[in-house]
């Protein structure tokens, strides 16, 4: 059985997500709107919710309950929304420039206070974000086979609702597989303040590891000019590109 497409090789110039719990940043081209760009935004807004209820449910576990005793282990997007930063500069910028939209959640909390060893949990709450889209990937791959074995191809259909609904339906599981893996490796480049950066300060010594974190959103200008240079945008992709692999692979066999 064919479906209506495969996993799309990554484009920088189509997407670019730097995405904490504080930040997401990205960069969409001067094209007309398609069923993928469409299909990008629901899947993206559950992913990153998903992200953030995993680092307060591994942070729970490990004895923090900050993020449930303030509501945020839900997967209901709007305790996660920051007024200015997810809705009025994104609006804004949108409007003003039509290609560049940014915005910002809020960070779900962590008391590292409550934590008996404090450098090898933090790894783990840092760790369990883009593991969780790792995890997402893979559903939305179970989802576009079952879909496909249930519905078939929507090329087969004739143009109307039904069709549009199906190419809909693919488009957003095909795009979530894609998005996921690149929020997963994006957010373990270990800059601050992405995941990543947690992961590699907890591993420095005390007093290193403290001035490295105080980065802060300094570091997201660093990010950023990086993956305007063509070599490590390249290193990043084809990490991308590699993990991407499986979830081909599992595609391919099963359709």
């Amino acid at each position: 059985m064919s479906g209506p497409a495969r996993l799309r090789r990554l484009n920088p110039r189509e997407f670019l997500f730097l995405h904490k719990s504080r930040l997401l940043y990205l960069y969409l081209s001067n094209r007309a709107p398609t069923v993928e760009s469409f299909a990008l935004w629901p899947v993206l807004i559950f992913s990153i919710v998903v992200h953030e209820v995993a680092h307060g449910l591994t942070a729970l576990r490990l004895g923090d309950p900050t993020a449930r005793d303030l509501g945020r282990l839900t997967l209901n997007p709007i305790p996660h929304i920051d007024l200015f930063g997810s809705i009025i500069v994104p609006l804004m910028s949108y409007l003003a420039a039509g290609t560049v939209y940014i915005a910002w959640a809020k960070p779900v909390p962590v008391n590292p206070s409550y934590f008996r060893n404090v450098r090898r949990d933090d790894i783990l709450v840092s760790a369990a974000g883009p593991a969780s889209n790792l995890v997402v990937a893979f559903g939305c791959a179970v989802l576009y086979v079952v879909a496909l074995s249930l519905f078939g191809s929507a090329d087969l259909l004739p143009d109307g609702l039904e069709k549009a609904t199906l190419e809909f339906l693919y488009a957003m599981f095909l795009t979530g597989i894609t998005l996921n893996v690149f929020l997963a490796v994006f957010n373990l480049i270990p800059i601050p303040p992405l995941d990543g950066s947690h992961v590699l300060a907890s591993l420095l010594p005390e007093e290193i590891g403290l001035r490295y974190r105080q980065i802060g959103f300094f570091g997201i200008v660093a990010v950023i000019l990086l993956m305007r240079f063509e070599p490590f945008r390249d290193i990043v992709l084809s990490i991308i590109r590699l993990i991407l692999l499986p979830y081909r692979l599992f595609i391919d066999l099963l359709v």
